[in-house]
């Protein structure tokens, strides 16, 4: 399988399918109002940095997309500077900088998302390389990502410290998707705690994931990291979702 990788601007053609591919995430995490702040001007503002992948025996079908978005950073180390509520965070200081005007000096990764038929198959490795490279060519020499460890589902009731504890016999992360940036050098700075925040009606609830949401308290939901809080004498339960800040340096 030989890949091609390219920007949205060099492949604008790819703009409407660009929302044809399904992303990796239950339905309840598309409810993430901050998500608008990035994706209503994804296509034009953020099209250096929208990623398009494609096979080189069908270069008009979409296999994958990579979302990423240059940002300003507050001076200090990354561990001061990163946000404690991650995705939403750096979706909401990238917009305040372009807003305002400030330069960027690095960008951070939001998402990739590869066709169902491709997945397993290296392509998510080769994304997390061209968003690299791509920052890279751009005059970036930092590139962080809010990284959703990708089985912490399987494990909801356990703490993400405890979690990132769980180590391979050659010391990478245990998790799948941590260990695919740390192979490829990046760092694990600290954890997001709040990386997205996601409230709704215990109606709302119901409809996101066909459970009853019919008792006060914390409500296991699949593909979750963390318990849900249900308050159903207020009718109202909150996902907050915990990321872990990873740093690819790019020099």
């Amino acid at each position: 399988m030989n890949i091609q990788i390219s920007t949205l601007s060099e492949r604008p053609d790819f703009s409407d399918a660009l929302w044809d591919l399904r992303a990796q995430v239950p339905a309840f995490m598309g409810q993430d109002p901050v998500a608008d702040l990035y994706f209503m001007d994804a296509e034009e503002v953020h099209r250096d940095y929208v990623l398009v992948a494609w096979e080189d025996s069908a270069p008009n079908r979409l296999i994958a997309r990579g979302f990423s978005v240059p940002f300003t950073r507050d001076g200090g180390e990354p561990v001061d500077f990163l946000p404690d509520d991650g995705w939403d965070g750096i979706i909401r200081r990238a917009y305040g900088d372009r807003k305002s005007g400030r330069k960027p000096d690095a960008v951070s990764a939001l998402e990739i998302t590869v066709d169902r038929g491709y997945r397993g198959r290296g392509v998510s490795v080769a994304m997390v390389e061209a968003m690299r490279a791509n920052a890279r060519s751009r005059g970036f020499t930092d590139l962080f990502a809010p990284v959703r460890p990708n089985a912490k589902h399987e494990v909801p009731l356990m703490s993400m410290q405890e979690y990132l504890r769980v180590k391979t016999s050659e010391g990478f992360p245990a998790d799948p998707w941590l260990r695919v940036h740390c192979r490829l050098g990046a760092r694990m700075v600290k954890t997001a705690p709040r990386s997205m925040t996601v409230t709704g009606t215990c109606a709302e609830w119901r409809q996101w994931t066909g459970l009853p949401f019919d008792r006060t308290g914390p409500v296991v939901v699949p593909e979750a990291l963390v318990p849900v809080h249900c308050f159903h004498e207020q009718d109202w339960a909150v996902y907050v979702e915990p990321n872990v800040w990873v740093h690819h340096m790019l020099q």
